[in-house]
């Protein structure tokens, strides 16, 4: 009879087996493709990231050389408005296009034709030859006397060089003032904006292929290995590409079947390829050992059913139920034990070892999460009993001391308060991601079933830091640490708009003193040096009232804030223009030199309307200083006041 139960039961459990095995194979294989295909829809969110971001770059980049350009070129019209006798002389001009740090200056008259120009040649051009220049007499033509206009980069007329021109209106007489730039920074910018450098970034595995194509035409505008190939193949085609969003096999060439994913991204078509064989070289190497693990699973289960039948166990069993009763309410250090016959007591020993098997099923887990190198832990807990499963790497990415852990590990109640405490403090602007300390992050998933409670914690320091980089990147400049112009006039603004009665607000425009001879004289390195001297500085004012930064080369902006009276912003200037003067820079082996600056200031009255006005004001005070001495500051004089 012994044999005939194990006979069947062999020829049940194989059965079961193979089944399992043919499940678990189909299973495996559309976890692979999943898996696959969200690898590949990560890659594409970091492709549409990354195109999303040199965008907005390029974006920011080119307004904010237009309102660089724009400045330069009202500073120009102002000059020739007030001295009109720089326009006649050529070296004038060049020499204020070398003032202004732009490439061309030209004066055009009431007829639309060049009268004066840094460059000689163009003198008595006529805008209206050609069609990229005539698209400034629009100015010409409107009655607005602060009328300007901003040309995209495109090349010249004259001798078809790659410019970006800026024009504006004369204000005492009709005319126009242009000044022209080549357009370095935002051609390297767009530069960034390839394909070919965003693949740079996406490294592959070997057989992948990631492309993007023309989902109109079907043009395959950038491929990870490169575009200097045919793509004939059926999955490069827009056709079959949109046919794969959800992840599709296609043949390729000599026959050879691949896995494609597609994703639909304004006009195009971003795309992923593997080889099928690469997938199922996955899958044969997990089933088959899932194959090996059934057999063993068999074998073992076999010879305790082989024991259970040689006599009657009914008393046995049912002192086992009573023991596994316990351990299903949580009681995981409950013990069997059977010791009527050797097989109810092998019986026992053998739910024993499975019982401190699933006790230690958590570091097994471990063991898997930290070969495959992912900083990931998960736990299991139901708060009325008393322990929590848990991975070995839980402590670690909670920080926990070892007392600690052992505290909340033994406690189930204590844990689910402690997790629960963490999650309801996210971290700003996130869902699920929770600050552990300065320097790491972690995001946690949940899900609760029957009142049985599965998370999982994944690290998530790196992607956390690297955003709160960008986001300081974007804000400050990379070479002295000060904000950016933008950024600065953001907060300027705010500071202008809640000005608390009473209180003093000014802004200060700056410019380095002979920087270009010091560049010139000791290289670009040692001007940089000279820039983050100043700028150190800048900083070491007090916070309280100084807001500093970078406007562009050799010019800083600042703005003195909650003072009581104009005495007190004009205490804060003299304390900066006094430190200036204490800092020496060392140019080389030999030679140091006083920081010396140029400085317009502008306090806040009736005449300024807001931080644009409180900064042009500055501006003019600026010019005043620069063009009669240097090394000091002028204070804004209102238009009554001169």
């Amino acid at each position: 009879m012994r044999k005939t139960f194990i006979r069947y039961a062999f020829a049940i459990i194989t059965s079961a087996i193979f089944l399992i095995f043919f499940i678990s194979f189909l299973l495996t294989l559309r976890t692979l493709e999943a898996q696959q295909f969200n690898t590949f829809y990560n890659k594409s969110e970091q492709v549409i990231h990354t195109l999303e971001n040199n965008q907005m770059e390029l974006s920011i980049l080119q307004a904010n050389l237009d309102v660089d350009y724009l400045t330069r070129a009202r500073a120009a019209a102002y000059v020739f408005d007030t001295q009109e006798k720089t326009t006649r002389d050529v070296k004038e001009m060049q020499y204020l296009a070398k003032l202004l740090n732009v490439d061309e200056l030209h004066v055009i008259d009431e007829n639309g034709i060049i009268v004066s120009a840094s460059i000689s040649r163009y003198v008595g051009f006529e805008m209206a030859a050609h069609e990229q220049s005539r698209e400034f007499l629009s100015i010409l033509e409107s009655e607005d006397e602060d009328a300007y206009l901003i040309q995209e980069a495109q090349p010249n007329a004259a001798d078809k060089i790659i410019m970006k021109y800026v024009g504006v209106a004369r204000k005492r007489k009709k005319g126009i003032v242009q000044v022209g730039f080549k357009p370095t920074r935002q051609l390297e910018a767009e530069s960034r904006n390839t394909y070919d450098y965003i693949f740079s970034r996406f490294p592959t595995d070997a057989d992948e292929e990631l492309f993007v194509a023309d989902r109109k035409t079907g043009a395959i505008l950038g491929h990870s290995d490169g575009i200097e190939q045919e793509f004939s193949e059926e999955y490069y085609q827009p056709e079959q590409l949109l046919e794969c969003q959800d992840g599709s096999y296609k043949k390729g060439s000599n026959g050879k079947i691949m896995y494609v994913a597609s994703r639909e991204y304004n006009d195009l078509l971003i795309c992923f390829a593997v080889p099928r064989i690469v997938l199922f070289k996955r899958l044969f190497s997990q089933v088959l050992s899932t194959l090996v693990y059934l057999l063993l699973i068999e074998a073992v289960v076999l010879l305790l059913l082989n024991y259970l039948v040689k006599q009657k166990i009914i008393n046995d069993i049912h002192q086992i139920m009573e023991n596994l009763s316990d351990i299903t309410n949580g009681n995981l250090d409950t013990t069997v034990t059977v010791n009527s016959n050797l097989e109810m007591k092998a019986l026992s020993q053998g739910i024993n070892t499975m019982v401190k098997s699933i006790v230690n099923l958590s570091d097994r887990i471990s063991t898997i999460i930290q070969i495959s190198g992912i900083p990931l832990a998960a736990f299991e807990y139901t708060p009325d009993r008393q322990q929590v499963f848990f991975t070995s790497g839980l402590r670690d990415l909670l920080d926990l001391p070892d007392w600690k852990a052992k505290e909340l590990y033994q406690n189930s109640a204590l844990f689910d308060r402690y997790i629960h405490s963490m999650i309801s403090r996210p971290q700003n602007g996130e869902k699920d991601i929770f600050k552990v300390s300065d320097t790491k992050y972690v995001r946690i998933h949940m899900s609760e079933s029957c009142g049985t409670y599965l998370g999982v914690i994944t690290d998530v320091s790196q992607d956390v830091i690297e955003k709160q980089q960008m986001q300081y990147e974007n804000t400050h400049d990379a070479l002295t640490g000060l904000y950016k112009f933008t950024h600065f006039k953001q907060k300027a603004a705010e500071l202008l708009q809640n000005l608390s009665s009473g209180s003093v607000c000014a802004a200060v425009m700056l410019d380095l003193d002979y920087f270009k001879s010091i560049n010139d004289t000791y290289g670009h390195d040692k001007g940089d040096e000279y820039l983050k001297s100043f700028a150190s500085v800048m900083k070491s004012m007090p916070s309280e009232h100084f807001l500093t930064a970078r406007r562009s080369g050799d010019e800083f902006c600042m703005m003195i804030y909650d003072c009581q009276s104009n005495d007190a912003v004009y205490r804060c200037l003299d304390t900066f223009f006094e430190a200036l003067k204490n800092h020496i820079v060392c140019l080389s082996a030999d030679a140091t030199r006083t920081i010396s600056a140029s400085g317009g200031l502008a306090i806040t009255s009736d005449f300024c309307t807001g931080i644009d006005d409180l900064l042009r004001q500055a501006d003019e005070a600026l010019y005043d200083v620069k063009r009669d001495s240097k090394g000091r500051y002028s204070v804004y004089q209102a238009p009554s006041d001169k």
